[in-house]
């Protein structure tokens, strides 16, 4: 029985934060961090390995922009590819303490694809996710909002 407490103890600190995951699935609304409007909403999937997929479902329109409706500049296999509908995050994977990461996340108007960590806020209504290049330290940090 005195075995038995620590072995039990030891299971639910390895595996309680898997249990207690938050699922990010759902729509998102991105607010971009320059202009505090809104530029996409999104929808968040959750994939059979267990990580995060983000779709563009509709591209919000903003003063003084027009929207772009391919992606001109992007790599392939997104080169030319409609931004609507497109996935622009894939890989994102809970990691703990509502922590992502490992994931890679594309901008469909400058074709740049960064590396991406997110984290969710204790009341699971705000994503805010950092792209970078090398350290995080060095990247942008963006918002989204869970659409009810």
């Amino acid at each position: 029985m005195k075995v038995l407490v620590p072995i039990t103890s030891l299971v639910f600190s390895v595996f309680g934060n898997l249990a207690f995951a938050e699922d990010i699935s759902g729509v998102w609304k991105n607010i971009d961090d320059k202009t505090g409007s809104s530029k996409a909403v999104l929808e968040m999937r959750k994939e059979k390995n267990g990580s995060y997929t983000a779709k563009v479902i509709k591209v919000t329109p903003r003063p003084g922009y027009s929207p772009k409706e391919t992606c001109v500049k992007c790599p392939a296999p997104y080169s030319n590819q409609p931004i609507l509908g497109m996935d622009v995050l894939k890989g994102l994977k809970f990691t703990g303490n509502n922590t992502y990461s490992h994931g890679k996340i594309i901008d469909p108007l400058s074709g740049n694809i960064y590396s991406t960590k997110a984290k969710l806020s204790t009341n699971g209504k705000r994503l805010t996710l950092r792209g970078y290049v090398g350290v995080s330290a060095l990247g942008r940090s963006q918002t989204w909002l869970k659409e009810e």
